[in-house]
């Protein structure tokens, strides 16, 4: 395999809609003894307090959330689509019940010790800037709640600074 290069931001070309929305992307959080990872397909890149950013969703039930809770850092991993299987078994499996590392056949890899996942193509390294719960009364359509979150199970919008973008 290449190794990665670090690329700078305004170089790149990243359609949110398809990376996060069609391909998944992976979210990894934790320390070099202990991380977890898990597919994501919402949340998205944007500019927010004078920064680069990315924000991305996660379930209160999702067992990496507790990573992200107790570290500043994580990753989002993209990939190539033979990497499809791999990203359903992060997506369907907890990291409480095994190694899914191991399960799903990718590894672990880390650059100024946050975790990512190495068979990645294209890495974004986040800085948390903040956490928002997302709540019953914060909708403003009820029909959104209804559809997405009649088991009770809320997301917390987590909004991160990209420090580093990687890519092959």
């Amino acid at each position: 395999m290449h190794t990665f290069e670090t690329i700078p931001i305004d170089l790149v070309e990243f359609n949110p809609f398809t990376k996060i929305g069609k391909e998944w992307g992976v979210v990894t959080a934790g320390t070099k003894t202990k991380a977890n990872a898990m597919t994501i397909s919402w949340g998205g890149v944007g500019v927010l307090w004078g920064k680069n950013v990315v924000f991305v969703f996660i379930r209160d039930s999702r067992y990496t959330k507790e990573f992200m809770d107790r570290n500043e850092f994580f990753s989002v991993s993209f990939f190539s689509k033979e990497y499809r299987a791999a990203l359903n078994y992060l997506g369907s499996h907890s990291g409480r019940d095994g190694d899914k590392f191991a399960e799903s056949g990718l590894t672990p890899a880390y650059r100024h010790s946050i975790p990512y996942i190495d068979e990645g193509n294209f890495i974004l390294l986040c800085s948390k800037l903040s956490a928002t719960r997302i709540t019953e009364d914060s909708f403003l359509k009820s029909n959104l709640k209804e559809k997405w979150y009649q088991d009770g199970d809320m997301h917390t919008m987590y909004i991160a600074e990209i420090i580093d973008v990687l890519a092959r």
